[in-house]
């Protein structure tokens, strides 16, 4: 806005004055008081003068533009580090990995609640599954357990220890986080991976490189591991840099693992490869996973639906199935079960269901109905 002004003000200064003096001196020059020379001196004066007005308006655009660097460079300066909480006293020498949700309520403004008093456990050498529709809350469930936020109401325990009050680097050092956006550092592969645990020896960097499928495209290098991925792993498509945040998790050896759609980039060959290392990484370790693909998370030992920031079914996959309720819904969906969008009526290889009628199974709209649906997934009918 100050800019704005200040450019608005220069044009305002040069024109004005440009048509006072044309004015003034053409009057003059008419009425004899004035030469034409003495006119031409006045013309470079005006000149002279507008030069240091821009130079004045252009310093005072960088004052505005340092004062707002300013202000923010004292934002960062005066955050205090998180371990410098006074409220995070508590040192974790050792984590087994029982996290438990009690009766937890968070809002990120203060205003709007995101969850709503939700409540579980995960014991130790568990899989815990959360789905439900974007928004629901599950990343900020995610987020909690990752000691990101503080919930506004309730406790996140971990070996019934509140983590508000543990210090974050005894706790984070045995968390292992795969996001569905994996970040990477400019650096090489194998400086990326051992990014968890730099302490660890080349052979355990190439092992878990070799658990993650990471050898299949870095020995192709001619760096092999040594290869400068750029900032954010730019250099590298987007299944590899998954690879790399796979291996950089099971080099960690975390005990509470967190898998946010941990193979959403990569192709269905790759991924059915890297299932085989990620379930090696779940031995023994209280594993949590965000997935829209619900055919991965079916051997999950718990399966809690989201929706709108609340716990609105929970169990296994064959509980929540013949529930036929939220999660009943969003899995046959994603197994083609209802109407295809993209094919008209009566298109493409749409199931056919035998009925005792002899009818098709199908309503005047060309939908297979829920129960025919679930009579077909039992093998009930062909």
């Amino acid at each position: 806005m100050l800019q704005t002004v200040y450019s608005s003000l220069i044009n305002v200064v040069v024109a004005g004055g440009t048509a006072l003096v044309l004015w003034v001196g053409a009057t003059h020059v008419l009425a004899g008081t004035l030469t034409i020379g003495s006119f031409f001196t006045y013309t470079l004066f005006l000149g002279f003068l507008v030069a240091p007005i821009v130079q004045i308006v252009s310093i005072g655009t960088q004052l505005t533009e340092a004062l707002a660097g300013l202000e923010r460079t004292q934002e960062i300066l005066n955050e205090r580090p998180e371990d410098q909480d006074p409220n995070r006293r508590v040192t974790l020498h050792d984590i087994y990995g029982k996290v438990e949700f009690d009766h937890v309520t968070f809002s990120y403004d203060g205003s709007r609640t995101v969850l709503h008093d939700v409540s579980f456990q995960a014991e130790l050498g568990t899989v815990t599954a959360l789905v439900g529709s974007s928004g629901s809350g599950k990343s900020t469930i995610i987020g909690l357990i990752s000691a990101f936020y503080v919930p506004a109401e309730g406790k996140v325990l971990v070996d019934g220890v509140d983590l508000s009050t543990v210090r974050l680097d005894s706790y984070r050092t045995r968390l292992g986080v795969v996001l569905q956006e994996s970040f990477l550092f400019d650096g090489t592969i194998g400086e990326n991976v051992a990014f968890s645990r730099p302490s660890a020896s080349e052979e355990e960097i190439m092992r878990a490189c070799r658990i993650a499928r990471v050898d299949e495209f870095a020995e192709t290098f001619p760096d092999k591991y040594d290869t400068i991925v750029g900032e954010r792993g730019v250099k590298l498509s987007g299944g590899q840099r998954q690879r790399i945040s796979i291996a950089r998790a099971i080099l960690a050896e975390p005990r509470i693992l967190i898998l946010d759609e941990a193979t959403s980039s990569l192709d269905s060959e790759s991924e059915e490869m890297i299932q085989h290392g990620l379930s090696y990484l779940m031995q023994g370790r209280t594993t949590f996973v965000i997935a829209h693909r619900l055919s991965t998370i079916r051997r999950a030992d718990q399966i809690l639906v989201v929706e709108q920031g609340q716990i609105v079914e929970r169990g296994t996959h064959d509980d929540l199935y013949a529930m036929q309720g939220r999660y009943f819904d969003l899995y046959t969906k994603q197994q083609g079960l209802q109407n295809n969008l993209f094919l008209a009526p009566g298109e493409g290889d749409a199931a056919v269901v035998s009925t005792e009628n002899g009818g098709s199974g199908k309503n005047s709209d060309g939908e297979v109905s829920p129960a025919d649906a679930l009579r077909l997934m039992r093998g009930e009918v062909r």
